[in-house]
């Protein structure tokens, strides 16, 4: 490594790693954003930046970000306009999703998706907890299902259980050699699955609340750990309840489904958006089950969230 790293962010500070091994907490000097948009924190975990060490000491300073080959963003909350920069300079995203205990929504994950497919990153699906789901049930049937839609899209799908560690070694084999962010709701798992692929770490892991059937946060703040023999990273992301779209082209989310791109091109209409337009193939498509209502779901709630972005951009102040 001949770079400064950013491996953890703490809110106000975060910590760089230098290319000779020491790990500097750093504040950020200067204004650092991504064309004109308010983000939580302009720094992210992953980023390649240079350092001034301060006149104090302890004191030390992010004076610039260096191009980043790729990052993922996502709406700080439903709320609010800001947005949240998950990781930089990601070789692949890893989104860890439980189908039961609790349950992961399919617009949860196809949001995921959609925001790796518009920044150019390689995304895997993994399900966890598939220690929990017996043979020859309703809930086995279901995971087949989710396992043959998203692989028929092209999506790789690794079925896991952290717990008793099935399906880890392949998950190991998918990391090798890279940087992958890990992201999903609280209580998929995801610090368990990190404490199996780097014994010794010891994340603290939650509890599913019994009440709502939700996973309490236990990730504070983002930060990159190395993998055993350096053979990789992986950047551990605080659990999300949701997930936000946020500076999406509405004439460009249909791209961003790979299944729904793929068929419009038989659409009648080049710019055909596919909510009743005559000639629509992806409507055809839909009513013939060749691409899921689950799917075309998301991609509707993705379309409203953009096209109201792109009203709030061009209106006009009072």
């Amino acid at each position: 490594m001949d770079y400064n790293l950013v491996i953890r962010n703490t809110g106000s500070r975060y910590v760089v790693l230098t290319p000779d091994g020491r790990e500097i907490s750093c504040a950020a000097k200067g204004n650092f954003r991504i064309r004109g948009l308010r983000t939580t924190n302009p720094v992210a975990v992953g980023d390649h930046v240079d350092i001034k060490l301060g006149n104090t000491p302890g004191e030390a300073f992010i004076t610039n970000i260096h191009p980043r080959a790729n990052y993922i963003i996502r709406r700080a909350s439903n709320l609010s306009k800001e947005s949240h920069i998950l990781a930089a300079n990601i070789d692949q995203a890893l989104l860890v999703v439980t189908l039961f205990h609790p349950v992961t929504s399919t617009t949860f994950i196809d949001r995921f998706l959609a925001t790796a497919e518009a920044y150019g990153v390689r995304a895997v699906i993994a399900v966890n907890k598939t220690d929990l789901i017996e043979p020859d049930t309703d809930e086995q049937e279901y995971l087949e299902a989710f396992g043959y839609l998203y692989r028929s899209i092209g999506y790789e799908v690794i079925d896991l259980s952290a717990r008793t560690g099935a399906g880890v070694p392949a998950l190991r084999d998918l990391l090798r050699g890279k940087i992958t962010l890990i992201s999903g709701n609280s209580g998929v798992g995801k610090s368990t699955l990190i404490n199996e692929l780097i014994p010794g770490l010891g994340l603290r892991t939650g509890h599913i609340s019994d009440i709502h059937g939700t996973g309490m946060h236990t990730t504070t703040f983002s930060e990159m750990f190395p993998l055993p023999g350096d053979d990789g990273y992986v950047i551990d992301t605080p659990g999300v309840k949701g997930f936000g779209t946020i500076d999406m082209d509405p004439r460009e989310v249909s791209h961003y489904f790979p299944e729904i791109f793929a068929t419009a091109r038989d659409c009648r209409f080049g710019d055909c958006t596919h909510t009743g337009e005559p000639g629509c193939a992806v409507k055809e498509a839909l009513e013939d089950a060749r691409i899921a209502q689950s799917r075309y779901a998301s991609y509707l709630s993705i379309l409203e969230d953009a096209s109201a972005g792109a009203a709030d951009k061009y209106r006009k102040p009072f």
